[in-house]
């Protein structure tokens, strides 16, 4: 949680930052933040969501039905095959047994990790391995990286503000806008088109 009046902005990384990045993580043993930054940026779960799910949820099926803690609402997500590929193989690294436990126990497996105890993760990492963000390092650039991803492979159409908003869960394209800075960048762009 923020102070009043601080500016807590997250940004995203670069697809090629974030795929070199899981790939450090999984060659250095760390699967469960591996898994967490994947899962996060393919799914764009919220931190809330990613925390509780099984990798049960992920074998036998396309779709991963998720109700999201924030809105109550039940998301059905395609399952990427590479992201498949990709949980079944660090599932199998990490020695996990039982399908229907939390990919995200505690140390102690008592419990999923805690949100807060993941961003302060997430900063050693991203000091750990060189990676350079604008704003705060938090769970969000998870989302705001996949977004930023669609928006590139869709030529900042219009048509991909509108899927993104959809994923989400926003209720208007100026919030989903503002959520990935676009906004900003639309406004900023308004100076650079002035001349004398």
């Amino acid at each position: 949680m923020s102070l009043k009046g601080q500016k807590t902005t997250t940004t995203s990384i670069d697809w090629d930052v974030f795929k070199s990045l899981v790939s450090k993580l999984e060659r250095d043993g760390n699967y469960k933040y591996c898994l967490l930054i994947t899962i996060g940026v393919f799914t764009g779960l919220r931190i809330s969501d990613l925390l509780q799910l099984k990798y049960s949820q992920f074998e036998e099926t396309e779709y991963l039905a998720v109700v999201e803690q924030k809105t109550k609402k039940t998301r059905k997500i395609k399952i990427n095959p590479d992201l498949k590929t990709s949980v079944m193989r660090l599932k199998d690294l990490s020695g996990v047994t039982n399908s229907d436990w939390p990919i995200f126990m505690n140390r102690y497996g008592t419990k999923p990790i805690d949100k807060s105890w993941i961003n302060v993760n997430l900063k050693k990492i991203f000091k750990q391995y060189g990676i350079e963000c604008e704003g705060n390092i938090s769970s969000h650039i998870f989302r705001k990286t996949l977004g930023n991803r669609v928006l590139k492979l869709n030529n900042y159409s219009n048509e991909s503000v509108i899927l993104l908003m959809e994923l989400f869960g926003h209720s208007s394209i100026t919030i989903t806008k503002k959520y990935l800075g676009i906004r900003e960048r639309e406004v900023m762009s308004v100076y650079d088109s002035l001349s004398l």
